[in-house]
């Protein structure tokens, strides 16, 4: 056999073994998720008992892993070793598992002082030997609750940013876009670029080759992106986009509509605080006035309200540096995006029930919180959650109109202070 034979070989060989070790590993893969399946399913006798007792251990390890893993992951990737010690994971680990215990020495010293600040008697005090019952409850309410303020920030931005980026993905009808214009302006750029690149024919204009080789992909992306939204369907250039937009406007109305009779309820009944709320038991009552359509209506609210605080997350400009980018995202920018999402989704069943979306206690074990019962907060969060978003929405919607307002106006045309040059406005003073 030859050379080339013995390559094809060892080629095949590669792939059959690759194919393999996949199988191998798909089968221990479902192999210990049917043995923890069976033992969830054993363990729990009853249905209740076992959506009950799930959520709660879900709940419990997210907060674990937010508590402690992520720390732990960031310390790993900074930790290089002891000094004197061995190069290598092993010391790597111990110096992660001290600095760990230092962190967590540190954050317990600090929510000791502050409770003991806040109730100043000796059970309050007798209550902070407690770890279990006192400790990790008071940290998730204090993490639930910064939390809590970031989603007041994020979702109404992402509710109305959704309109735009739903309208991104979507192909919109001839009637408010028009592709050929964009495949043309597309391709006169990307030729313009090309002829530059062919041709730096001007030796007094430094041109940066590198960044017009990135504009010309970047023209090239868009261009194929423009060609496949041209092949759309007619279904899907005429009925998906303004059923798409239709569905995003009742979700958002209908969210604003809840927040705002659960502001009059809040007036009216005391029962409507969240912490007044008295749970039954799961299958025998119905959380909802209407049903189990009305259950299907608060699920489908509370994943709408997740998306969309995900999108204003990341839309926002404090956080948008933290977005991944697609082979440039660093250890320490995944665990933070790791961290702020565990942040969010620990919030989100506080925020679900301050707003009055749901009765369902979607707390576990760690749902005693003292500022739920509190009126102001809970009426004001309320308020400000409905202003926010009826804020964001009216600006999103009349954008268009004040531009084009603006424009016919002649407003645009208007000539603008600079500042940046001081040299220009001292020229203009002495003539």
């Amino acid at each position: 056999m030859e050379a080339a034979d013995y390559e094809v070989l060892s080629v095949r060989e590669q792939l059959f073994h690759e194919r393999v070790r996949e199988c191998i590993i798909s089968t221990l893969l479902f192999a210990t998720l049917y043995i923890l399946c069976h033992i969830a399913l054993t363990h729990f006798k009853k249905p209740a008992e076992f959506t009950t007792g799930l959520w709660n251990f879900v709940f419990l390890f997210s907060n674990l892993s937010l508590i402690f893993l992520m720390p732990f992951a960031y310390f790993f990737t900074e930790s290089e070793g002891f000094a004197g010690s061995r190069k290598g994971v092993l010391g790597r680990v111990y110096e992660t598992v001290v600095m760990l215990i230092l962190l967590t020495l540190l954050v317990l010293g600090m929510v000791w002082v502050a409770s003991a600040i806040v109730d100043n008697n000796k059970a309050s005090r007798e209550s902070l030997y407690d770890f279990w019952e006192y400790y990790l409850p008071y940290l998730y309410s204090c993490i639930s609750f910064l939390g809590v303020l970031l989603l007041l920030v994020c979702t109404p931005l992402g509710l109305a940013r959704m309109f735009s980026v739903t309208g991104k993905l979507l192909v919109k009808p001839r009637l408010l876009e028009d592709l050929e214009e964009q495949l043309h302006c597309s391709a006169f750029e990307e030729a313009a670029l090309t002829r530059r690149i062919c041709n730096p024919t001007s030796c007094w204009l430094h041109l940066d080759m590198e960044l017009l080789h990135r504009q010309v992909l970047a023209l090239q992306t868009q261009r194929v992106l423009l060609e496949k939204r041209r092949k759309a369907s007619a279904w899907q250039r005429n009925l998906g986009y303004p059923l798409a937009m239709l569905c995003l406007l009742v979700l958002t109305g209908l969210s604003v509509l809840i927040v705002a009779i659960h502001i009059l309820e809040l007036l009216i009944d005391e029962a409507a605080m969240p912490r007044g709320m008295q749970d039954a038991s799961l299958g025998q009552v119905s959380f909802s006035k209407l049903g189990s359509f009305g259950a299907v209506i608060q699920v489908v609210l509370i994943f709408y309200l997740m998306v969309s605080s995900v999108v204003g997350f990341y839309s926002s400009p404090f956080f948008r540096s933290l977005r991944p980018r697609w082979h440039d995202t660093a250890m320490t920018q995944i665990i933070g995006n790791c961290v702020c999402l565990l942040v969010l989704s620990s919030a989100l069943p506080v925020f679900s029930r301050t707003l009055g979306l749901t009765h369902f206690d979607l707390l576990g074990d760690f749902g005693r919180f003292n500022w739920l019962g509190n009126f102001y907060i809970v009426f004001l969060y309320n308020a400000a959650f409905a202003g926010l978003t009826t804020l964001c929405l009216v600006k999103t919607f009349t954008a268009a109109v004040r531009a084009e307002l603006i424009r016919a106006f002649g407003l645009d045309r208007l000539p603008l202070p600079v500042s940046g040059f001081p040299r220009a406005s001292r020229k203009t003073q002495h003539q």
